[in-house]
């Protein structure tokens, strides 16, 4: 009597469908692989169970006495999945009600499977192996699809034709800007874009770039007061650091710790604004969200005493006219009683007075 043994090694069968194994008889056989096939029509094991059932058809057509079975051993196809399939070929063999000697015939779909012939080999004689290859599965085929599959997906396809165009466009945009007498500078151009294309992809960038514009796109449609007060610093920030630049250049000749004292004292104004502007948008925000809190105001005083505290330190260090030892030392005493000062008199509003009283009773 010939057995026809389907091997599934890593179990797919016990895993993806409702089928104990083994599964003995043509029959049961057939409706394990259409189960498998609809749980994962890509599984290869389905291809196994199918090419038993042919083979015990073609063989039973030649009125030989033919049996077919499958044996699973494990998801991890080590050691313990070639002894499950052991006992299970063992289980086969005892279910057989044939007086006959019985023969093995192996159904597989791989290298790794066949790792448990020896194990089978043990218990019954082999006739053969039969390895099940799918057409499509040829390498010059498979390689046509993979490449078919990577391609379909949007991120994939993005990573490897956004360069690979580019790079192709170089050197037609180096002929055309060589006919039209165009500076050498354009494949320089083209080159750090590539890079920077390539630079954002590669440190995941690109997802802050969307999220920040995703709030962007938010703050304008939900009425956000801060996403105004965010441009308005922006451009502060960008006239402050020109009036810093302007201070350090009208320095006959500046030395490092000059210049930067230069630079902050013809900036720290403009910065403070910025700083103050940003502040009040987010304090607007969480007003009017609900959220707000006492101590939220004390962001706008901070900024003030900071930018004291630095236009007193630079300037006294620039040696200005009216930036003596007094002046350095009020501003410094300024700026540190307005953050205390304002530290503590919101702390005490905001216990007098809570803006969330359910929250602190929760808490």
């Amino acid at each position: 009597m010939l057995l026809i043994l389907c091997v599934d090694l890593d179990d797919d069968l016990g895993r993806k469908t409702d089928f104990e194994t083994p599964v003995v008889g043509r029959d049961s056989v057939e409706d394990a692989a259409v189960a498998l096939a609809n749980a994962d029509p890509e599984d290869s094991d389905v291809n196994v169970c199918f090419e038993g059932v042919h083979l015990h058809d073609a063989i039973d057509a030649d009125d030989e006495s033919v049996e077919v079975a499958i044996v699973t051993g494990t998801a991890k196809a080590d050691v313990s999945a070639n002894r499950k399939v052991g006992e299970e070929v063992d289980t086969v063999l005892a279910s057989l009600s044939t007086g006959e000697d019985v023969s093995a015939l192996v159904v597989t779909d791989g290298a790794q499977d066949e790792s448990v012939l020896p194990v089978i080999r043990s218990r019954v004689p082999i006739d053969g192996v039969r390895r099940v290859v799918v057409r499509q599965a040829q390498d010059l085929e498979s390689m046509y699809y993979t490449f078919k599959q990577v391609l379909a997906d949007p991120e994939t396809r993005g990573t490897i034709l956004i360069p690979l165009g580019i790079l192709l466009l170089i050197y037609p945009v180096a002929i055309v800007a060589d006919y039209l007498g165009l500076p050498g500078s354009t494949l320089g151009v083209i080159s750090a874009l590539l890079g920077l294309y390539v630079l954002f992809r590669g440190l995941g960038l690109e997802d802050a770039i969307d999220e920040t514009l995703e709030r962007v796109r938010v703050g304008l449609f939900s009425g956000r007061v801060q996403l105004v007060t965010y441009v308005v610093g922006a451009a502060l920030l960008a006239v402050g650091a020109v009036g810093g630049v302007e201070a350090v250049e009208r320095m006959p000749d500046p030395e490092a710790v000059s210049a930067t004292a230069a630079f902050v004292f013809g900036a720290v104004q403009w910065v403070a604004a910025a700083g103050v502007v940003a502040a009040l948008g987010r304090i607007t925000d969480e007003y009017l969200a609900g959220s707000f809190k006492w101590r939220y105001l004390n962001a706008p005083f901070y900024v003030l005493a900071i930018a004291i505290v630095l236009h007193g330190l630079s300037a006294f260090l620039l040696s200005e006219p009216f930036a003596g030892l007094s002046y350095l030392a009020a501003t410094l005493t300024a700026g540190t009683l307005l953050g205390l000062a304002s530290t503590l008199a919101f702390a005490v509003i905001e216990q007098r007075y809570p803006r969330n009283r359910d929250s602190e009773i929760a808490s």
